[in-house]
């Protein structure tokens, strides 16, 4: 199959197109041929080796962790989904290898739900890293209706979704957003405010 890898830690300039074999595919896990990849800042610092301390890598390293595709296998155990199934997720493991910048990547199975139709491949691809950190931000704090909710960088991929979901549980938001935005936050619900002095 085919993958962009890193050989070593370095810049994304460093990032090659290889050929691998298929990734194996344990107890309860299945086998997803990718259809679209999330980039997240957290890719490019896996990277660059920022990580080392706190995570195993193993080379060559393919990243992305966010994935929207198609089950192409299942593994043994794995009865959650069938051959044929759209799925997207949060793919990340205990260590730090087979991503999903490649064809074809193996997923375990709870890190999976099935892709809504309404969303494109791309935008299911865009959600499970920032939606779930927004989603479970939220469901932390405990929000629930007649909260009131700051939101900073409300315009960005985890704080927009973050104001859909507690716009959704019945809260009032307030979102931090560069004038720019301010009509973008009012769509999803949210009261803008801008960044700097006079925000309290």
């Amino acid at each position: 199959m085919k993958a962009i890898a890193l050989d070593t830690y370095g810049s994304p300039d460093d990032l090659r197109l290889v050929e691998l074999p298929e990734p194996k595919v344990a107890p309860g896990e299945v086998l997803v041929r990718v259809k679209a990849a999330g980039v997240n800042p957290v890719d490019w610092k896996l990277g660059a080796g920022m990580l080392d301390a706190v995570m195993e890598t193993r080379f060559p390293l393919i990243s992305g962790w966010d994935v929207a595709g198609v089950v192409e296998r299942v593994g043994f155990d794995a009865t959650e989904f069938a051959v044929g199934d759209e799925v997207y997720g949060y793919i990340r493991k205990d260590w730090a290898q087979n991503g999903a910048y490649a064809e074809l990547v193996s997923a375990p199975v709870r890190t999976l739900a099935k892709k809504p139709a309404s969303l494109s491949w791309e935008e299911a691809a865009g959600v499970p890293l920032a939606g779930l950190t927004a989603y479970q931000s939220i469901e932390r704090l405990g929000v629930d209706r007649g909260d009131v909710v700051l939101v900073h960088a409300a315009a960005g991929g985890v704080g927009s979704l973050g104001v859909q979901i507690a716009v959704a549980r019945g809260a009032r938001v307030i979102g931090t957003a560069s004038e720019r935005n301010h009509e973008f936050l009012r769509s999803l619900g949210a009261e803008p405010v801008t960044y700097g002095e006079g925000l309290a």
